[in-house]
């Protein structure tokens, strides 16, 4: 029966690989909840067992922050500010230091999916009115989303499976996420200003957007929430899942913004991406398997303890199946001193090698296609590759002074 965990484990991470498998119409959640499905049939997790494989903390944590981030969009917040940045009428610099600087925030606070699926559109249609390429500015929103989100526990959802699973303290990993973090900002600023000098201008059509108005009362409501949660995680021992759930509750109780316009906003295939995996990882880790392919890695030298070795297999495999499988299958070895710090930030900044690297990057890139502009592999690879090499030198270091003082 070991060689059916086996066999499911490999197709379902050949599925994170590909995206899909060939032949099938699954896309990374149908593999990962067949995968699961396949094991539960088999008998290999029990029904009665599933909650044991399951962090249903985590899953709440993500359910409670999707809420919140629903709120923000329906109230229409992402697409004011982004329409506010383009009355200022500042340089095309100058332009694009601000959607660096409020992607990354918002991108630490709220799910950095979410705030790139809402600010993309109505960039294209920033651009498009003053003659902007809108390019770079889609490039910087992306590669901003991933590494803002890497400066809390709560910015993407790998960092919130990290922060739950391990435990982690909110305020010290903002300790050991904080500085490389903003200095990667820069840095995504700095290569991108490099890479379109003297090409910031462009003709396009102007895109006809469907965006919610702005709402001031309903934006309120869910800033207040926000801010409300931030001072939860920083300053009480109320667990995270449940103060997010509890904000998660006082926003669905509005007498003019339905329930399901909220519900149709939560990322249901993440939900369930993460409880494929949850079983599958599982029942290959209760079968002995996981420990059996650590210890063969140890024998050849590659100790996943050790935080270098973690940091250089997280930042790879986040490139090979994405973050968060890459994440799932390494969490048992960061169980050291400063190892969920490590699969973090590595696991994170690695996302902006490739388009494929993050879900982030896809959600751009599709929402320009939809809109009449491309973004290329190579026109991301120029950006990327300098920003995941400098941002992971940079947090490599700063990791190793922290650990050192």
């Amino acid at each position: 029966m070991n060689g059916l965990v086996l066999a499911v484990f490999g197709l379902v991470y050949l599925g994170m690989i590909l995206g899909r498998l060939p032949g099938l119409a699954l896309d990374r959640s149908g593999v990962a909840l067949l995968g699961a499905i396949v094991l539960v049939a088999a008998g290999r997790l029990p029904m009665g067992q599933v909650d044991q494989a399951v962090d249903m903390p985590t899953l709440a944590l993500l359910f409670g922050l999707m809420i919140v981030s629903a709120q923000f969009r329906l109230g229409g917040f992402y697409s004011w500010v982004v329409r506010r940045l383009a009355a200022l009428r500042h340089s095309p610099q100058v332009l694009l230091a601000q959607i660096v600087a409020v992607s990354g925030v918002l991108s630490s606070l709220l799910a950095n999916d979410i705030v790139c699926l809402a600010m993309a559109p109505v960039l294209v249609e920033l651009c498009a009115r003053r003659g902007l390429n809108p390019v770079p500015y889609l490039l910087g929103l992306a590669c901003a989303a991933n590494v803002g989100s890497a400066a809390t526990l709560i910015g993407n959802p790998q960092n919130m499976l990290i922060g739950q699973v391990l435990g982690l303290s909110f305020p010290g990993y903002l300790a050991d996420a904080l500085a490389p973090a903003t200095a990667g900002l820069a840095v995504v600023w700095l290569v991108i200003a490099g890479s379109f000098r003297g090409r910031w201008s462009a003709s396009i059509p102007v895109p006809a957007l469907d965006t919610p108005p702005f709402d001031l009362w309903q934006t309120a409501k869910g800033a207040v929430v926000l801010l409300g949660l931030v001072a939860a995680f920083l300053f009480s021992s109320w667990p995270r899942e449940v103060a997010a759930l509890a904000g998660a509750g006082l926003l669905l109780c509005s007498r003019r913004m339905r329930t399901n316009r909220v519900l149709a906003l939560v990322d249901w295939p993440l939900l369930v991406l993460f409880t494929g995996l949850f079983v599958v990882n599982y029942c290959l880790a209760q079968a002995g398997l996981l420990a059996r392919m650590t210890g063969g890695l140890a024998d050849l030298g590659v100790d996943l303890g050790h935080p270098a070795w973690l940091f250089g297999a997280s930042a790879a495999l986040s490139n090979l199946v994405s973050n968060v499988p890459a994440v799932m299958l390494l969490l048992p070895s960061a169980t050291g001193p400063g190892g969920g710090a490590v699969l973090a930030l590595s696991s994170t900044l690695a996302g902006n090698l490739f388009i494929v690297g993050s879900i982030a990057n896809i959600i751009v890139v599709d929402q320009a296609a939809r809109l009449g502009v491309r973004i290329s592999w190579g026109q991301h690879a120029r950006v990327g590759v300098p920003v995941t090499l400098i941002t992971l030198a940079l947090a490599a270091g700063w990791l190793w002074l922290r650990q050192a003082a």
